[in-house]
């Protein structure tokens, strides 16, 4: 069997619900959850490193405060909470630059708690998952993370950013050559990239994802809702391609979407 997760980023008091929906509608009316990682409350001024603002700010509308929480925008709050497929991962904070790729866990603690309790209050319920902005973590937001998450999904993992009472258990990870493990208590989920987005060849999707699922036991599947809405217009070629995606998961009989709350029970094997 070979399992799979759909997990979408950015979603924020910024992103309208008609994208969502759009975009993963075909995936919910086959009973495949999606993941939402869910930034609590959002830095509306934050830019690409040549200067534009990030899309999820730009492909979407929201306040014009400098910090926008999940539950001022009541729409796209109500809209996640009225569809069951839909599952919360705690996506940073603010989603500040490399937000957890810092040393003081002060400062991490306090921007984790922050965002758990927007999350809460917008009445999201509390994460087993977390995902960093940008993927990036610090040795010490590792440490701050597993003290309150049950997973943690991210793009790859390093030695020198890993707390050194996991080094073990990431040696015998390399040496098996598993691209999820566990630590600690902690499941510790790799992804292969952002196989659907604009910036990948078109005609070679659909192929990326079956050799990335057909090709391990778990497989991650990160796309982000803007990419299919870049300043607010729809990319029907890219969004044809993903519900392409949802035709064939639904196609296999040995292919099962879970959840990252599936993970955090123990119901899928890790390798």
């Amino acid at each position: 069997m070979h399992y799979v997760i759909l997990r979408d980023d950015d979603t924020s008091a910024f992103t309208p619900p008609a994208c969502l929906e759009r975009i993963y509608r075909p995936f919910l009316d086959r009973g495949m959850p999606v993941n939402l990682a869910v930034i609590p409350e959002v830095r509306t001024d934050v830019r690409t490193p040549d200067g534009w603002l990030e899309g999820y700010l730009t492909s979407g509308r929201g306040p014009s405060t400098p910090l926008a929480p999940i539950g001022l925008a009541r729409e796209i709050v109500e809209y996640i909470r009225g569809e069951p497929g839909y599952h919360v991962v705690q996506h940073g904070c603010h989603h500040d630059i490399f937000e957890f790729g810092g040393t003081d866990r002060v400062e991490l603690a306090r921007r984790l708690d922050l965002g758990a309790q927007f999350l809460g209050e917008a009445g999201l319920g509390r994460p087993r998952a977390f995902v960093a902005p940008y993927d990036r973590m610090s040795r010490a937001a590792f440490v701050e993370v597993a003290a309150r998450f049950d997973v943690i999904s991210t793009g790859w993992f390093e030695a020198r950013r890993l707390p050194r009472r996991w080094w073990a258990a990431f040696a015998l990870k390399k040496l098996l050559g598993h691209q999820h493990w566990r630590a600690g208590g902690e499941y510790l989920l790799s992804h292969p990239g952002c196989l659907l987005s604009f910036r990948r060849p078109r005609e070679q999707m659909l192929a990326s994802v079956r050799k990335a699922v057909e090709g391990a036991s778990l497989t991650v599947l990160v796309m982000h809702w803007w990419e299919f809405f870049r300043g607010g217009v729809p990319d029907e070629k890219l969004i044809g391609i993903a519900h392409e995606v949802a035709d064939w998961l639904a196609s296999r009989q040995d292919v099962r979407v879970v959840s990252f709350d599936d993970v955090a029970k123990g119901g899928v094997p890790l390798r």
